[in-house]
């Protein structure tokens, strides 16, 4: 069987179906199998999806709650998340061509649909403001933290854009305001080995060969309180935010690190004090020198 013979569903409204490959087994039916995979989400939740449509197969097919269970094959299927509540911050589309999409995302608002968020993202937000149902972000950036995300729009050229990041040819440049440590030399480059923490929110640094770099220099001291920038060498997960709090500078208004906050606890009045500032790059399909720049603001120090 081709590739071409898969059928990928449209998006609904900007979101897009969610796809899982079915492995080799024995469950009498995919409605069994969905409801084994899926714990946290009831049997009965399942079955009305597949009774109104919202469970197809690769050719297209619908599934039925009674379907049969057929392994070696892709199943996408479409969810809701009830009473998602409206994110009251807006992003803003700074760049628009052919092939990109660059966006000045708010605090709080997530890159892409995951957990409670769905509608409330920057992904299914462009989709619906501009019709655009192939956009994908190039890279990404934590629900918390504002700033820049590049999207790419024609599947035929994405992956020299993903290449760019992969081969660290992006040049990174954020802005954090932290407290401020007299006697800590700077400017530094942080090395360290960044890994998860044993909780799916959390990582930490370890021992071990470093996997992690960023360069951090101070812009402005006020008081008890600094602006730094930081410019990330490497791409991992709450890269800033673990050196920063490793460093005793834990960024201001971080809900993870030094200390986890519980579940479901926003403050819209005290947002994380981190901003993906600026990117500069070689644009891999015209060639051009490209930077764009954030146009927020973190808090003032004055």
């Amino acid at each position: 069987m081709s590739g071409s013979d898969f059928i990928k569903p449209p998006a609904r409204n900007g979101v897009g179906p969610s796809c899982i490959g079915l492995p080799a087994g024995a469950w009498p039916t995919t409605l069994d199998f969905l409801t084994e995979r899926f714990s946290a989400i009831p049997r009965d939740v399942w079955h009305q999806r597949m009774a109104q449509g919202d469970v197809v197969d690769e050719h297209g097919v619908q599934l039925a709650p009674h379907s049969a269970y057929q392994g070696h094959r892709r199943v996408y299927y479409y969810r809701a998340v009830p009473d998602e509540p409206r994110i009251p911050f807006d992003e803003v589309i700074l760049f628009q061509d052919e092939q990109l999409i660059v966006v000045d995302k708010p605090h709080f608002l997530p890159v892409m649909p995951s957990g409670g968020y769905l509608a409330e993202t920057v992904l299914v937000r462009l989709k619906q403001k501009l019709g655009i149902d192939t956009l994908v972000p190039v890279h990404r950036i934590d629900r918390d933290t504002a700033g820049l995300v590049m999207f790419s729009v024609q599947p035929e050229t994405r992956a020299a854009y993903h290449a760019l990041f992969s081969q660290r040819s992006v040049k990174k440049t954020y802005e954090a305001i932290a407290p401020w440590r007299e006697g800590l030399a700077l400017p530094m480059t942080r090395q360290s080995r960044i890994v998860e923490a044993g909780h799916f929110m959390l990582q930490h640094e370890v021992s071990g060969p470093p996997n992690t770099v960023t360069r951090i220099e101070v812009l402005q001291v006020q008081g008890g309180l600094a602006r730094y920038q930081l410019q990330p060498v490497t791409g991992k997960r709450h890269q800033l935010r673990v050196h920063m709090a490793a460093l005793g500078l834990p960024i201001l208004g971080d809900g993870l690190y030094p200390t986890l906050t519980p579940e479901g606890q926003v403050d819209y009045e005290h947002p994380l004090q981190l901003l993906a500032r600026r990117i500069e790059f070689v644009d891999p399909v015209s060639g051009q020198a490209r930077q764009f720049e954030s146009r927020r603001s973190l808090m003032s120090l004055a």
